[in-house]
């Protein structure tokens, strides 16, 4: 079973960084910091194993910078705060969407029925083409 991973297990690990946001808040965007920007450390995490890092490292490389660092932001709110909650819930949709087994797909072949309205349907355009011959 696999453990159940979040800020609340990987909070000591996560950086947050600030900036001006690109988004929603007329004159305030120009003079506050709403923009959040999210790192995490992949590579240096001491709370993973080596197996939940080389899943990570697969499943969400072009997340992941060459230092083996992970990016997240949010700017679609007009406070950090709001921001900040944002970009938390990002990360553990992320962490919960890489970690979850994929389903096996389970080979299916078509029903006699289907075969069989198939080859008829077949037969039938055949004949229609058959009509449409000139005769000599």
């Amino acid at each position: 079973m696999q453990r159940p991973l979040d800020t609340t297990l990987l909070g000591s690990e996560l950086q947050f960084t600030t900036s001006r946001s690109s988004g929603p808040g007329g004159q305030n965007v120009n003079k506050v910091n709403t923009k959040v920007t999210l790192k995490f450390d992949v590579r240096q995490s001491g709370i993973l194993t080596d197996e939940e890092k080389e899943v990570l490292m697969v499943k969400l490389h072009s997340r992941i910078t060459g230092e083996g660092v992970l990016l997240l932001t949010s700017q679609d709110k007009r406070s950090q705060l709001e921001n900040k909650d944002a970009v938390i819930k990002k990360f553990n949709d992320l962490l919960k969407k890489a970690f979850e087994k994929k389903k096996p797909r389970k080979a299916t072949k078509p029903s006699k029925t289907a075969v069989q309205k198939r080859i008829k349907s077949k037969k039938e355009h055949s004949e229609k083409k058959q009509w449409r011959k000139k005769l000599l």
